[in-house]
């Protein structure tokens, strides 16, 4: 067992870094050497066996991350931009394969992952789902073959607990269909309407956000022509396919060179 590569959850006490717990615990590939959780979480100090209402397990949930980590061949980490900004460092000191799945991160986060990225491997994801990720790549090419008379929506759909919004995965597909129209996403995003706003522009891509119950994520790409609607749909039932997704990153980054990797890597797409 000793052999197996080592893995750290981040945010240990959440809706996914239980399954992410789980996920490890219940994997044959790998082992659960750490789990991180903020100061005064009721999670420190106590074993994670017995906090997913089982037996002990000899791993203590902490809030110390460089402790934990520097036991560890991979971090994964699904918690908030100026969390992951300061595990990214921490995984490079402790040269730990970190995998990032937080959404909402801003181009100064970005800019702080990259550096910490040339020191350590990190592979980062708006989505860690095989689904999405063939989703992204069929966006793109769908995108490449039709002209700007074409209307791009993004249209996605999560829980009421989630607090960013488009969702991650909602820029991934955004951005693969810029990419397939050889544009800047920044430059023909449409999201946000409220009130009167004027007939849609030509060429951009809109995003609508939905927020309800208990939703998992459901992802649509609507192209919209005179008379005529392509449709590109994925629905997420189970949050573990993330999870599984993000330990297959964990494992793959395993002996890679440093630098700055993402799913499509992972699965060869």
């Amino acid at each position: 067992m000793g052999e197996l590569p080592g893995i750290v959850i981040t945010g240990a006490s959440g809706r996914m870094g239980q399954m992410l717990l789980r996920t490890v615990l219940a994997s044959d590939k790998a082992r659960l050497v750490g789990a991180v959780e903020r100061k005064g979480n009721p999670w420190v100090g106590r074993d994670v066996g017995e906090m997913l209402g089982g037996q002990p397990i000899g791993v203590s949930v902490t809030d110390d991350p460089l402790e934990a980590f520097a036991r560890a061949q991979a971090v994964i980490d699904f918690t908030a931009p100026a969390a992951t900004v300061e595990f990214a460092a921490l995984a490079a000191q402790a040269r730990a394969v970190h995998v990032i799945g937080t959404t909402g991160l801003e181009a100064a986060h970005l800019a702080q992952i990259s550096a910490a990225a040339r020191h350590a491997v990190i592979v980062r994801a708006g989505n860690m789902s095989l689904g999405v990720n063939l989703l992204v790549t069929l966006t793109k090419k769908v995108a490449a073959a039709l002209d700007a008379d074409w209307d791009v929506e993004i249209i996605e759909a999560h829980h009421n607990k989630k607090v960013d919004a488009p969702s991650g995965t909602a820029l991934m597909l955004g951005q693969a269909a810029a990419e397939g129209r050889g544009v800047a996403l920044a430059d023909v995003t449409d999201s946000g309407r409220d009130g009167i706003t004027g007939a849609r522009k030509r060429g951009d891509i809109g995003f609508s956000a939905i927020r309800g119950g208990d939703i998992v994520g459901e992802h649509d790409v609507l192209f919209a022509g005179e008379g005529e609607r392509i449709i590109l749909r994925h629905v997420a039932t189970d949050r573990g396919i993330f999870a599984r997704g993000a330990l297959r990153a964990a494992l793959w980054g395993q002996d890679r060179a440093p630098g700055e990797y993402d799913m499509m890597d992972v699965l060869g797409l």
